[in-house]
Protein backbone atom coordinates (compact mmCIF):
# COMPACT_ATOMS: atom_id res chain seq x y z
CA UNK A 1 0.00 0.00 0.00
CA UNK A 2 1.36 3.55 -1.11
CA UNK A 3 2.13 5.41 2.16
CA UNK A 4 0.92 8.85 0.75
CA UNK A 5 -2.95 7.53 0.35
CA UNK A 6 -5.95 8.24 2.35
CA UNK A 7 -6.13 4.47 2.96
CA UNK A 8 -2.94 4.38 4.69
CA UNK A 9 -3.76 7.50 6.83
CA UNK A 10 -6.39 6.03 8.43
CA UNK A 11 -4.74 3.08 9.13
CA UNK A 12 -1.92 4.77 10.60
CA UNK A 13 -4.21 7.22 12.40
CA UNK A 14 -6.48 3.66 14.03
CA UNK A 15 -2.27 2.11 15.07
CA UNK A 16 -1.86 5.52 17.06
CA UNK A 17 -5.67 5.54 18.85
CA UNK A 18 -6.31 2.18 18.87
CA UNK A 19 -9.87 2.83 17.59
CA UNK A 20 -10.57 5.95 15.28
CA UNK A 21 -13.50 7.54 15.67
CA UNK A 22 -16.32 6.86 12.62
CA UNK A 23 -16.24 10.33 11.99
CA UNK A 24 -12.51 10.17 11.42
CA UNK A 25 -12.27 10.76 7.58
CA UNK A 26 -13.69 14.15 8.17
CA UNK A 27 -11.14 15.02 10.21
CA UNK A 28 -9.16 13.66 7.44
CA UNK A 29 -10.35 16.21 5.03
CA UNK A 30 -11.99 13.38 3.35
CA UNK A 31 -15.35 13.75 1.82
CA UNK A 32 -18.20 11.57 2.41
CA UNK A 33 -18.80 9.66 -0.66
CA UNK A 34 -14.92 8.59 -0.93
CA UNK A 35 -14.82 8.10 2.16
CA UNK A 36 -17.80 5.38 1.88
CA UNK A 37 -15.69 3.62 -0.72
CA UNK A 38 -12.36 3.73 1.35
CA UNK A 39 -13.77 2.44 4.07
CA UNK A 40 -15.68 -0.64 1.87
CA UNK A 41 -12.41 -0.92 0.17
CA UNK A 42 -10.46 -1.48 3.64
CA UNK A 43 -12.86 -3.52 5.27
CA UNK A 44 -13.00 -6.21 2.31
CA UNK A 45 -9.41 -6.25 2.20
CA UNK A 46 -9.22 -7.12 5.49
CA UNK A 47 -7.27 -4.31 7.07
CA UNK A 48 -9.97 -2.64 9.46
CA UNK A 49 -13.17 -3.63 11.10
CA UNK A 50 -16.13 -1.61 12.78
CA UNK A 51 -16.63 -2.22 16.41
CA UNK A 52 -19.83 -1.29 18.10
CA UNK A 53 -21.03 -1.37 21.11
CA UNK A 54 -23.24 1.05 23.70
CA UNK A 55 -24.51 3.04 20.38
CA UNK A 56 -20.26 3.71 19.66
CA UNK A 57 -19.39 2.79 16.46
CA UNK A 58 -15.60 3.37 15.42
CA UNK A 59 -12.69 1.40 13.34
CA UNK A 60 -10.21 -1.05 14.64
CA UNK A 61 -7.08 -2.59 12.50
CA UNK A 62 -7.62 -6.52 12.09
CA UNK A 63 -4.65 -8.85 12.46
CA UNK A 64 -3.71 -8.16 8.80
CA UNK A 65 -3.98 -4.56 9.16
CA UNK A 66 -1.65 -4.57 12.20
CA UNK A 67 0.93 -6.99 9.78
CA UNK A 68 1.48 -4.59 7.36
CA UNK A 69 2.07 -1.55 8.89
CA UNK A 70 4.49 -3.30 11.18
CA UNK A 71 6.12 -4.88 8.33
CA UNK A 72 6.13 -1.52 6.27
CA UNK A 73 7.67 1.03 9.47
CA UNK A 74 8.31 -1.42 12.40
CA UNK A 75 10.22 1.95 14.36
CA UNK A 76 6.71 3.72 13.96
CA UNK A 77 4.37 1.18 14.87
CA UNK A 78 5.76 -1.53 17.18
CA UNK A 79 5.10 1.07 20.15
CA UNK A 80 1.32 0.98 19.48
CA UNK A 81 0.51 -2.72 18.06
CA UNK A 82 2.41 -4.92 20.66
CA UNK A 83 1.75 -5.94 24.40
CA UNK A 84 -1.36 -5.89 26.31
CA UNK A 85 -2.13 -2.03 25.35
CA UNK A 86 -5.40 0.15 25.03
CA UNK A 87 -3.67 0.97 21.41
CA UNK A 88 -3.11 -3.06 20.79
CA UNK A 89 -5.93 -4.90 22.22
CA UNK A 90 -8.58 -2.13 22.88
CA UNK A 91 -11.18 -2.72 25.60
CA UNK A 92 -14.49 -2.58 25.01
CA UNK A 93 -15.34 -0.22 28.02
CA UNK A 94 -17.07 2.96 26.63
CA UNK A 95 -15.71 5.42 28.54
CA UNK A 96 -11.86 4.64 27.16
CA UNK A 97 -13.19 3.30 23.75
CA UNK A 98 -14.42 7.00 23.50
CA UNK A 99 -10.85 8.30 24.73
CA UNK A 100 -9.47 6.43 22.50
CA UNK A 101 -12.08 7.81 19.51
CA UNK A 102 -11.18 11.27 20.48
CA UNK A 103 -7.01 10.74 20.68
CA UNK A 104 -7.71 9.70 16.71
CA UNK A 105 -9.72 13.39 16.21
CA UNK A 106 -6.69 14.93 18.30
CA UNK A 107 -4.06 13.36 15.86
CA UNK A 108 -5.74 13.98 13.09
CA UNK A 109 -5.77 17.92 13.59
CA UNK A 110 -2.35 17.80 14.31
CA UNK A 111 -0.99 15.79 11.73
CA UNK A 112 -3.30 18.31 9.50
CA UNK A 113 -1.32 21.10 11.30
CA UNK A 114 1.93 20.32 10.41
CA UNK A 115 2.54 19.08 13.50
CA UNK A 116 4.78 15.67 13.80
CA UNK A 117 3.70 13.11 16.35
CA UNK A 118 5.51 9.64 14.54
CA UNK A 119 7.97 7.99 16.63
CA UNK A 120 10.03 7.52 14.15
CA UNK A 121 10.50 11.43 13.15
CA UNK A 122 11.10 12.64 16.82
CA UNK A 123 13.53 11.68 19.15
CA UNK A 124 12.35 9.59 22.02
CA UNK A 125 12.27 12.26 24.79
CA UNK A 126 10.75 10.12 27.72
CA UNK A 127 12.70 7.26 28.03
CA UNK A 128 14.52 7.79 31.28
CA UNK A 129 17.75 9.82 31.82
CA UNK A 130 19.18 11.98 28.77
CA UNK A 131 22.82 10.79 27.71
CA UNK A 132 22.98 13.00 24.84
CA UNK A 133 21.58 15.94 23.66
CA UNK A 134 18.78 15.33 21.36
CA UNK A 135 17.40 18.12 18.14
CA UNK A 136 13.78 18.39 18.34
CA UNK A 137 12.15 19.27 14.82
CA UNK A 138 9.12 21.91 16.13
CA UNK A 139 6.29 21.70 16.42
CA UNK A 140 6.38 18.31 17.74
CA UNK A 141 3.50 16.37 19.70
CA UNK A 142 4.31 13.29 22.58
CA UNK A 143 1.16 11.67 23.06
CA UNK A 144 0.08 10.80 27.45
CA UNK A 145 1.15 6.96 26.37
CA UNK A 146 4.43 8.42 25.28
CA UNK A 147 4.89 10.40 28.75
CA UNK A 148 4.16 7.60 30.93
CA UNK A 149 7.75 6.05 29.53
CA UNK A 150 8.73 8.01 32.54
CA UNK A 151 7.78 5.34 35.02
CA UNK A 152 7.21 6.41 38.52
CA UNK A 153 7.31 10.15 38.12
CA UNK A 154 4.39 9.57 35.49
CA UNK A 155 2.27 8.06 37.53
CA UNK A 156 1.54 11.32 39.75
CA UNK A 157 -0.49 12.13 36.49
CA UNK A 158 -2.24 9.02 35.76
CA UNK A 159 -5.79 10.36 35.87
CA UNK A 160 -4.71 13.46 33.26
CA UNK A 161 -7.14 14.18 30.97
CA UNK A 162 -4.25 15.26 28.67
CA UNK A 163 -4.02 13.65 25.35
CA UNK A 164 -0.25 14.33 25.53
CA UNK A 165 1.96 17.32 25.03
CA UNK A 166 2.77 19.60 21.65
CA UNK A 167 5.82 21.52 22.01
CA UNK A 168 6.43 24.83 20.18
CA UNK A 169 9.27 26.95 19.59
CA UNK A 170 8.74 29.58 22.84
CA UNK A 171 5.57 27.63 24.41
CA UNK A 172 4.14 24.33 25.57
CA UNK A 173 0.72 23.03 25.03
CA UNK A 174 -0.67 20.53 27.49
CA UNK A 175 -3.97 19.41 25.13
CA UNK A 176 -7.27 18.17 26.26
CA UNK A 177 -9.90 17.27 24.50
CA UNK A 178 -13.94 17.68 25.47
CA UNK A 179 -16.01 16.92 22.66
CA UNK A 180 -19.04 19.04 22.72
CA UNK A 181 -19.61 18.80 26.47
CA UNK A 182 -17.33 19.32 29.76
CA UNK A 183 -14.69 17.20 30.75
CA UNK A 184 -14.18 15.32 33.73
CA UNK A 185 -11.15 17.73 35.54
CA UNK A 186 -9.71 17.59 38.53
CA UNK A 187 -7.35 20.80 39.27
CA UNK A 188 -4.75 18.86 41.16
CA UNK A 189 -3.90 16.58 39.01
CA UNK A 190 -3.79 19.09 35.98
CA UNK A 191 -1.32 21.41 38.04
CA UNK A 192 0.53 18.53 38.83
CA UNK A 193 0.96 18.07 34.75
CA UNK A 194 2.23 21.53 34.51
CA UNK A 195 4.27 20.94 37.33
CA UNK A 196 6.33 18.29 35.86
CA UNK A 197 7.14 20.35 32.74
CA UNK A 198 8.41 23.02 34.66
CA UNK A 199 10.31 20.76 36.50
CA UNK A 200 12.01 19.51 33.40
CA UNK A 201 12.13 22.50 31.43
CA UNK A 202 14.34 23.87 34.41
CA UNK A 203 16.48 20.93 34.93
CA UNK A 204 15.01 17.86 33.28
CA UNK A 205 14.70 16.58 30.06
CA UNK A 206 13.64 19.86 28.53
CA UNK A 207 16.76 21.60 29.77
CA UNK A 208 19.28 23.09 27.45
CA UNK A 209 21.68 20.01 28.86
CA UNK A 210 19.30 18.05 26.67
CA UNK A 211 17.49 19.37 23.90
CA UNK A 212 18.12 21.41 20.96
CA UNK A 213 16.22 24.07 20.74
CA UNK A 214 16.28 23.98 24.70
CA UNK A 215 13.53 25.95 26.87
CA UNK A 216 14.02 29.17 28.99
CA UNK A 217 13.18 28.02 33.00
CA UNK A 218 10.46 31.08 32.00
CA UNK A 219 8.86 29.22 28.92
CA UNK A 220 5.16 29.48 29.85
CA UNK A 221 3.05 25.96 29.64
CA UNK A 222 -0.09 26.33 28.41
CA UNK A 223 -3.50 24.39 28.23
CA UNK A 224 -4.71 23.67 24.89
CA UNK A 225 -8.14 22.73 24.35
CA UNK A 226 -10.18 21.23 21.56
CA UNK A 227 -13.75 20.69 20.97
CA UNK A 228 -16.33 19.97 18.64
CA UNK A 229 -17.22 23.71 17.75
CA UNK A 230 -17.00 26.92 18.50
CA UNK A 231 -20.23 26.63 20.30
CA UNK A 232 -18.36 24.29 22.99
CA UNK A 233 -16.00 27.24 24.33
CA UNK A 234 -18.81 29.03 25.72
CA UNK A 235 -20.01 26.12 27.84
CA UNK A 236 -16.70 26.48 28.55
CA UNK A 237 -16.00 30.05 29.63
CA UNK A 238 -19.43 29.76 31.71
CA UNK A 239 -18.42 26.30 33.57
CA UNK A 240 -18.81 26.68 37.16
CA UNK A 241 -17.37 22.97 37.27
CA UNK A 242 -20.91 20.94 37.12
CA UNK A 243 -21.87 18.91 39.43
CA UNK A 244 -19.57 18.33 42.47
CA UNK A 245 -17.18 20.41 41.29
CA UNK A 246 -15.78 17.32 38.83
CA UNK A 247 -16.15 19.04 35.28
CA UNK A 248 -14.21 21.45 33.29
CA UNK A 249 -14.31 25.10 34.80
CA UNK A 250 -11.67 27.86 34.39
CA UNK A 251 -9.33 27.20 37.17
CA UNK A 252 -5.79 28.25 38.37
CA UNK A 253 -3.69 25.28 36.85
CA UNK A 254 -2.72 26.71 33.99
CA UNK A 255 -2.28 30.63 33.25
CA UNK A 256 -3.80 30.16 29.46
CA UNK A 257 -6.23 28.05 28.57
CA UNK A 258 -6.35 28.31 24.60
CA UNK A 259 -9.48 26.94 23.02
CA UNK A 260 -9.77 25.00 19.18
CA UNK A 261 -12.68 24.05 17.38
CA UNK A 262 -12.49 20.40 15.91
CA UNK A 263 -13.14 22.16 12.39
CA UNK A 264 -11.13 23.35 9.71
CA UNK A 265 -10.64 26.92 10.87
CA UNK A 266 -9.40 25.02 14.21
CA UNK A 267 -6.64 23.60 12.20
CA UNK A 268 -5.80 26.81 10.95
CA UNK A 269 -5.85 28.68 14.59
CA UNK A 270 -3.26 25.44 15.37
CA UNK A 271 -0.98 26.39 12.78
CA UNK A 272 -1.07 30.07 14.17
CA UNK A 273 -1.05 28.82 18.22
CA UNK A 274 2.60 26.93 16.66
CA UNK A 275 4.35 29.62 15.09
CA UNK A 276 5.08 32.53 17.54
CA UNK A 277 6.55 34.62 14.81
CA UNK A 278 3.40 34.19 12.83
CA UNK A 279 1.31 35.44 16.35
CA UNK A 280 3.44 38.16 17.05
CA UNK A 281 3.51 39.44 13.14
CA UNK A 282 -0.48 39.55 12.96
CA UNK A 283 -0.76 41.27 16.50
CA UNK A 284 1.77 44.67 15.18
CA UNK A 285 -0.25 44.30 12.13
CA UNK A 286 -3.95 44.45 13.75
CA UNK A 287 -2.84 47.32 16.44
CA UNK A 288 -0.69 49.29 14.24
CA UNK A 289 -3.27 51.83 13.78
CA UNK A 290 -4.31 52.03 17.38
CA UNK A 291 -2.98 53.84 20.22
CA UNK A 292 -0.75 52.44 22.77
CA UNK A 293 -2.32 50.62 25.59
CA UNK A 294 -3.60 52.61 28.98
CA UNK A 295 -2.34 52.15 32.20
CA UNK A 296 -4.30 53.90 34.15
CA UNK A 297 -7.56 51.72 33.17
CA UNK A 298 -6.81 49.15 35.33
CA UNK A 299 -8.00 45.92 32.54
CA UNK A 300 -5.47 43.81 30.80
CA UNK A 301 -5.95 45.15 27.02
CA UNK A 302 -3.51 45.72 23.82
CA UNK A 303 -3.95 49.10 22.44
CA UNK A 304 -6.89 51.68 22.52
CA UNK A 305 -9.32 53.01 20.20
CA UNK A 306 -10.60 56.76 20.19
CA UNK A 307 -10.97 55.85 24.49
CA UNK A 308 -11.99 52.44 24.12
CA UNK A 309 -9.91 48.98 25.54
CA UNK A 310 -9.38 47.09 22.66
CA UNK A 311 -8.43 42.87 23.41
CA UNK A 312 -6.82 41.16 20.51
CA UNK A 313 -8.39 37.77 21.03
CA UNK A 314 -7.69 35.45 17.71
CA UNK A 315 -5.71 33.03 20.10
CA UNK A 316 -8.69 32.65 22.43
CA UNK A 317 -6.85 32.37 25.37
CA UNK A 318 -10.63 32.10 27.52
CA UNK A 319 -9.09 33.14 30.84
CA UNK A 320 -8.05 36.34 28.90
CA UNK A 321 -11.50 36.93 27.37
CA UNK A 322 -13.07 36.10 30.15
CA UNK A 323 -10.83 38.74 32.76
CA UNK A 324 -11.34 41.20 30.15
CA UNK A 325 -14.92 40.74 30.45
CA UNK A 326 -15.04 40.70 34.12
CA UNK A 327 -12.98 43.85 34.15
CA UNK A 328 -15.18 45.73 31.79
CA UNK A 329 -18.41 45.22 33.92
CA UNK A 330 -16.19 46.02 36.80
CA UNK A 331 -15.24 49.21 35.65
CA UNK A 332 -18.50 49.53 34.04
CA UNK A 333 -16.60 50.38 30.47
CA UNK A 334 -17.28 49.34 27.39
CA UNK A 335 -15.01 47.24 25.00
CA UNK A 336 -13.33 46.17 21.57
CA UNK A 337 -12.47 42.83 20.29
CA UNK A 338 -10.47 41.51 17.58
CA UNK A 339 -11.03 37.83 16.57
CA UNK A 340 -11.12 35.50 13.66
CA UNK A 341 -14.84 35.76 11.89
CA UNK A 342 -15.22 32.36 13.02
CA UNK A 343 -15.19 33.31 16.83
CA UNK A 344 -17.05 36.40 16.43
CA UNK A 345 -20.82 34.66 17.08
CA UNK A 346 -19.53 33.15 20.56
CA UNK A 347 -17.94 36.40 22.06
CA UNK A 348 -20.99 38.03 21.00
CA UNK A 349 -22.88 35.77 23.19
CA UNK A 350 -20.93 35.72 25.72
CA UNK A 351 -20.19 39.49 25.84
CA UNK A 352 -23.09 41.11 25.09
CA UNK A 353 -23.52 44.44 24.24
CA UNK A 354 -20.51 45.57 26.16
CA UNK A 355 -17.97 45.17 23.16
CA UNK A 356 -17.84 45.61 19.39
CA UNK A 357 -16.32 42.90 17.60
CA UNK A 358 -13.93 43.53 14.41
CA UNK A 359 -12.83 40.35 12.32
CA UNK A 360 -10.27 38.82 10.46
CA UNK A 361 -11.27 37.11 7.32
CA UNK A 362 -9.98 33.69 7.75
CA UNK A 363 -9.75 32.90 4.01
CA UNK A 364 -7.86 36.03 3.54
CA UNK A 365 -5.29 35.62 6.38
CA UNK A 366 -4.78 31.50 5.23
CA UNK A 367 -3.88 33.36 1.64
CA UNK A 368 -1.73 36.15 3.07
CA UNK A 369 0.38 34.00 5.78
CA UNK A 370 0.05 30.27 5.33
CA UNK A 371 -0.05 30.02 1.48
Amino acid sequence: METDTCAYHLLTLTALSGESSADILSYMGVGPSYGEKLITKLKEEGYIKTHYKDRLRGYRLTSRGKKLLLSENPDRFSFYLSGNTDTNRPRSDYQRRLRLQQASIVYAMLIRAGVQLYRDKKPLLFQGECRERLKLDLPVFYQAKEIKKLGAEAVKINNSRTMGVLFTLKCIYAVFYTGDSLMKWEYRTELKVKTMLQYHISRGILSKDCISPWYHPDTPVKALVIGKDMDTALKLMNSRGGYQKSCFCLDASFEYFHYVPAEPAGETLLKVLCSPELQESLKKLLVSDLQPPDGNLGLEHDAMSDGVPVLVAFEFDMLRITRFATALALHGLYGNLICFDFQKQVLMEYFGESVTIETIDLSKFERRFLN
